[in-house]
């Protein structure tokens, strides 16, 4: 009998040649060299410096005997609080009935996939995950372009030319911002001209808007305002609250897609069941209007608009493009400018970039190909979170309580960064 080959033939073939979630990885590979002793700047992993706010630790604290199995579609008392948040932030009038609550917003998108069966439009460069859920399920993904001149956001004329090649073709439209990979965000007016092509097509847009509530000036702007009938809103707690590890995500749906919130609970049901019980009780208090959790959310938006612009113009001065990030933690550096010298190390894609790069000078990126991004394209994931979220809220909030958050701020909070931004200059320069 012939022997099996390391890949299993009876392992589905659309699990084949995957690999894990590029994020993930990057931050055990992290891991592993530093308990080699190697010194590791960790600039590819996206996760909250901030611990999560003491209203919400305390209320798990006093929620962690809850035990019972929760409804599938979620606690009411936190689907009525997050229907009353959008109604507060975004004059989205929502009720507890249009809520689905999950372990996790990815665990949601990948049922919603499931559940609806269309093809999944995606611009590049887009979060790791989408891609790889949808080649799982079997569906159909189109990637669009988008451009470095435009910040590398989907533009209406983009999206139209995908949808106009097949009209009555069911989709599913992501949207993400502020995005990762990039920290970019969209004007109002850009979103509704994206609006009127979303309804134009009917296609379902999901509007991932996980780092919505860390806009840096606290000015996000959901979609659904402008196509409210068939916009899902995806959020959760693991970005603006600091809680990546506890797993609560939430999709907020219209009345008209009824329907699908109601086919994905079903699948919940067959699935994950239901989301754990205290961290649901707990997650009540941070979508409640709260004086202490507002306060944490503007000194967070604070923080990030200072570290975020500070090493954006440290890569300008040393002529790297990337888009002014306007939210969430991510630049999107492009180091075409050292093609050249890069070439003379060996180095003509993302991947041996990043790879290289981790080697060289232990400074960990993420290679824009793992964003949908062409390989031979010098660009890459920058994520600036390596820093002690805990003593940065502390600073802000005493020393310069009523002052601008200065370099010297940025250079007092994130030492470890600013030399790996040293690092990386040199490392770019030598030829």
């Amino acid at each position: 009998m012939a022997k099996r080959q390391n890949v299993r033939i009876d392992l589905n073939l659309n699990i084949r040649g995957l690999k894990k979630s590029a994020t993930l990885a990057i931050n055990e590979k992290s891991r592993e060299l530093q308990e080699q002793g190697r010194q590791v700047y960790k600039l590819g992993f996206g996760q909250s410096p901030f611990p999560v706010p003491d209203p919400v630790v305390e209320s798990l604290r006093q929620h962690a005997h809850e035990k019972d199995y929760l409804p599938v579609k979620g606690l009411p008392a936190l689907r009525q609080a997050i229907a009353g948040f959008y109604e507060r932030q975004q004059g989205i009038k929502r009720t507890a009935e249009d809520v689905l609550i999950g372990p996790g917003s990815k665990e949601l998108l990948f049922i919603l996939q499931l559940a609806y069966y269309g093809d999944l439009v995606i611009p590049t460069p887009s979060w790791v995950s989408y891609s790889p859920q949808a080649i799982i399920l079997g569906r159909r993904v189109n990637w669009v372009k988008t451009h470095q001149e435009n910040d590398w956001r989907l533009t209406p004329e983009e999206l139209e030319s995908i949808c106009e090649t097949d009209p009555e073709r069911p989709r599913i439209v992501i949207l993400n911002y502020p995005a990762n990979p990039t920290g970019a965000t969209y004007t109002a007016d850009r979103l509704k001209k994206i609006a009127e092509v979303a309804r134009k097509y009917k296609v379902i847009l999901l509007s991932d808007e996980i780092y919505g509530e860390l806009h840096h000036s606290g000015q996000h702007v959901s979609i659904a305002r402008y196509y409210p009938e068939g916009t899902i809103i995806s959020s959760g707690l693991s970005k603006w609250c600091g809680a990546g590890g506890w797993r609560l995500g939430m999709f907020v749906f219209p009345e008209e897609l009824r329907w699908l919130l109601d086919a994905m609970a079903i699948v919940a049901s067959e699935t994950f069941t239901s989301t754990s019980a205290p961290i649901q009780y707990a997650a009540v208090e941070a979508f409640r209007p709260h004086e202490e959790i507002d306060r944490y959310l503007r000194d967070a938006q604070r923080i990030l608009r200072s570290v975020g612009r500070h090493f954006h113009s440290r890569l300008t001065q040393m002529r790297v493009f990337a888009p002014k990030p306007a939210g969430g933690f991510y630049l999107f550096p492009n180091f075409a400018f050292y093609q050249s010298n890069l070439s003379n190390k060996g180095i003509s894609n993302s991947g041996q970039l990043c790879e290289r790069l981790l080697e060289d000078t232990g400074i960990a990126l993420l290679p824009s190909y793992d964003f949908g991004r062409p390989s031979e394209e010098l660009t890459a994931r920058l994520s600036y979170v390596d820093f002690d979220g805990a003593m940065a809220l502390q600073l802000a909030r005493t020393t310069y309580k009523d002052k601008p958050l200065d370099e010297g701020f940025v250079r007092a909070c994130c030492p470890e960064m600013n030399t790996a931004f040293d690092q990386l200059q040199q490392w770019l320069q030598q030829k």
